[in-house]
């Protein structure tokens, strides 16, 4: 794992890691490079065709049909987004990587949230209660309107 984030334990998001992959039921290994935006938003445009960071995006190993041995894929995440996140939502960078590392574990295992009416959020919230996660009472990509915000 790649970071380099103050106040972030190296060690504790591979213990962390390995905890999730295991509850995924992923078999093998998943590289994570926690990078920033400008790297995100190269990545993002490279492989999705667009132009803008993201959180977090997940490359399955699989070549043709068949998962490359011993690797579950790779997963980039945004320090910057993250770090934003976190401070909205009130909780720890640490915590908030965790959260994206879950969710881009879920994308490894062919989860896939643009089209699966729901089951990869009800798999990410109850691997969130088991890993210790707080379970998303709305969707990570709605942002309060600056009138409810206020109120929060």
């Amino acid at each position: 794992m790649q970071t380099a984030i103050s106040g972030v334990s190296r060690a504790e998001l591979e213990r962390f890691t390995t905890r999730a992959r295991r509850a995924v039921g992923l078999r093998g290994e998943a590289n994570i490079l926690v990078g920033g935006n400008a790297e995100l938003r190269r990545l993002n445009r490279e492989f999705r065709r667009k132009d803008k960071p993201t959180d977090v995006l997940s490359f399955p190993a699989v070549r043709g049909k068949k998962v490359a041995k011993g690797e579950a894929g790779d997963i980039a995440i945004s320090a910057t987004i993250a770090q934003a996140n976190a401070r909205r939502l009130g909780h720890s960078t640490a915590r908030e990587l965790k959260i994206l590392i879950l969710h881009g574990l879920l994308h490894l295992a062919g989860y896939d949230h643009e089209k699966d009416s729901g089951e990869m959020r009800r798999q990410e919230d109850r691997l969130r209660a088991r890993l210790g996660l707080p379970v998303a009472l709305i969707s990570r990509s709605a942002t309060p309107s600056r009138k409810k915000a206020g109120r929060q």
